[in-house]
């Protein structure tokens, strides 16, 4: 349904984004919970959505048909950041500094990307759903940047929550409609990125070592952005929130197209 019914009338709805979630397996007196930072749901509410979350569903006969019944409700998708992916899952040994997302979430994580990228839903990845969206399509990644390219810049800093290093933009880009050219820092704070990038999409943001920031498909059916940096974050700019603004715009400028009609994106008061 696209119209929602309001004072007796059928009105336009908001775009519905769906937002995956972390999650924390049952330890001794601690129950299993799924989490997700509020700064995901919060900056898409300021941008003129409706965040739902999505649970990691265990992985058994129903996973296939209880997740097409959720994405047949939404407008587009935001994969969160978090832990490490597995390497082994892509053919590649593990690293001593590799820290590993939960199994369950990254094994219902997987799915949904691949679900995703089959609707050709819009999607925006964030750090890890960055990488996973990377490897997803047939990228490679880099496990520790500090040994793999020992001469960048840090891009972790366990001291500074708030580290940030410049943004190199690529033009024509929606970094670019987001940033313009000003200088630009990102805030930083991952040991892990792209190598080989998926066929299909390209580097939109650097840092100035060289190092993947940004990502965007080249695939005329489907918009799909990655950034391995966090606008959702404390340590992000109302500039950097723009990203998430860009992203919903473009979801209804899609729907509209096709002849549905979602509200428009207002111009969000970020803070």
């Amino acid at each position: 349904m696209i119209l929602s019914h309001y004072g007796g009338q059928r009105m336009p709805r908001k775009p519905l984004i769906g937002v995956n979630s972390d999650y924390r397996a049952a330890q001794r007196n601690v129950p299993a919970i799924s989490i997700i930072s509020a700064g995901y749901y919060d900056s898409l509410l300021q941008a003129g959505a409706l965040p739902v979350v999505i649970p990691p569903y265990p992985e058994n006969k129903h996973l296939d048909s209880n997740l097409d019944q959720i994405l047949d409700q939404l407008d587009g998708v935001v994969m969160v950041g978090g832990a490490d992916l597995d390497p082994r899952r892509d053919g590649f040994m593990l690293h001593s500094s590799v820290k590993l997302l939960d199994e369950r979430r990254e094994t219902f994580d997987r799915y949904l990307i691949e679900k995703v990228a089959e609707r050709r839903m819009p999607l925006l990845a964030i750090g890890t759903g960055m990488q996973l969206l990377n490897v997803s399509q047939g990228g490679t990644l880099f496990l520790h940047i500090p040994e793999d390219l020992p001469r960048t810049l840090p891009h972790r800093d366990v001291m500074d929550v708030n580290h940030r290093h410049v943004l190199l933009i690529e033009k024509g880009t929606l970094m670019e409609r987001v940033y313009g050219d000003n200088e630009i820092r990102v805030n930083s704070m991952h040991h892990m990125a792209i190598d080989d990038v998926a066929p299909g999409f390209l580097v939109t943001g650097r840092c100035p070592d060289g190092v993947v920031e940004a990502i965007e498909s080249l695939h005329r059916d489907w918009f799909a952005i990655g950034t391995q940096f966090h606008p959702e974050s404390q340590s992000a700019t109302a500039m950097d929130l723009r990203i998430f603004k860009e992203f919903v715009q473009e979801i209804v400028s899609t729907k509209r197209r096709s002849g549905i009609h979602l509200l428009e994106v207002e111009e969000p008061a970020f803070v």
